[in-house]
């Protein structure tokens, strides 16, 4: 998941040295050994390029940028006639150090491990993009799409486009799959998840899909309900389907026709260790036991998780 090596103290050791974090996703030989970092470790079947889904704002010029202790901020939108100016002012040479990484990091990977590029699924960045920064339930943003749908809507087309170029470009760079992280499906009443999350998702698969129809598409829909989990897998046409900590995994993996299912260790009990953590373990195993299935938490591993009992996972999991 994101910000798969923050755990390692070799991590820790590279990032010391960048001046902010956007500085750190942008210097393509910082991001390519963070990212090789944990393969090198534990020989992961997978690895996912080190980045934020906030370069896409950035590369709108919404002055995006990470304060210590506070998380992303950006300008935020409050005039929805700034949305009519955002295609003219993209700039999409600010994303070529994340295609140069995604380069470097295929060339240092062994053949057998796949490499993952990602985005923000539109209304997510969307929500940032609005407010400047996150907030309680992301009310501005769904303010904003309840008072100026018409504008709304159109940042969301912008942000379907510009992110289909962005996942085109990692696959060319050399990842096998992408992943689009809607990491804010939470906050959205049915309706609006139809209209913010599921119809957004479905055009940006449907873009990438048509460019280039070999590679794989996972989505996020984080914290969406099984109902949601379920329509947004048949809906958006995704190849794989991940599922947070609070999913029902079981009750989900039972339903027929779904795509591979990725998920869903709760971090939490992963620094825990102990019983509690093969229990969660064994829950899991078993619902995967019988179909295609993409071990993973249920969202991004925590700075503090012992690397001891990342290893007792990997044990346990090939047996």
């Amino acid at each position: 998941m994101r910000q798969a090596g923050r755990y390692l103290p070799e991590y820790r050791a590279l990032r010391a040295k960048s001046k902010s974090f956007l500085h750190f996703c942008y210097t393509p030989e910082w991001a390519i050994e963070v990212t090789l970092q944990p393969i090198r470790r534990f020989g992961f079947d997978a690895s996912i390029i080190f980045s934020d889904i906030l370069t896409i704002p950035d590369a709108l010029q919404r002055n995006v940028r990470f304060t210590e202790g506070e998380g992303p901020e950006m300008d935020p939108i409050t005039d929805p006639a700034v949305i009519a100016t955002l295609r003219d002012v993209y700039n999409p040479e600010i994303l070529k150090p994340v295609y140069e990484a995604v380069a470097g990091v295929r060339a240092g990977l062994p053949k057998e491990t796949a490499l993952l590029g990602f985005c923000g699924a539109p209304w997510t960045v969307a929500t940032y993009m609005i407010a400047g920064k996150g907030t309680k339930e992301q009310a501005p943003a769904r303010l904003f799409a309840y008072r100026h749908p018409v504008a709304f809507q159109a940042l969301m087309d912008l942000l379907v486009d510009v992110s289909a170029v962005h996942l085109i470009a990692q696959i060319d760079a050399g990842a096998d799959t992408v992943q689009i992280f809607d990491s804010w499906a939470s906050v959205l009443p049915a309706e609006q998840f139809d209209r913010w999350c599921i119809q957004p998702v479905k055009a940006l698969v449907d873009k990438v899909r048509a460019a280039r129809p070999y590679a794989g598409i996972i989505g996020f829909p984080r914290g969406a309900t099984t109902e949601g989990l379920l329509r947004f897998a048949s809906e958006t046409d995704v190849d794989g389907l991940s599922i947070d900590t609070a999913g029902d995994l079981a009750g989900i993996a039972v339903k027929a026709g779904l795509p591979t299912l990725q998920g869903n260790l709760d971090p939490l009990a992963l620094v825990a260790g102990g019983e509690g953590l093969d229990r969660a373990i064994d829950a899991i195993l078993a619902v995967a036991a019988d179909r295609p299935f993409i071990f993973n938490l249920g969202h991004g591993i925590l700075p503090e998780t012992p690397i001891a009992h990342v290893e007792h996972l990997l044990k346990r999991i090939r047996g």
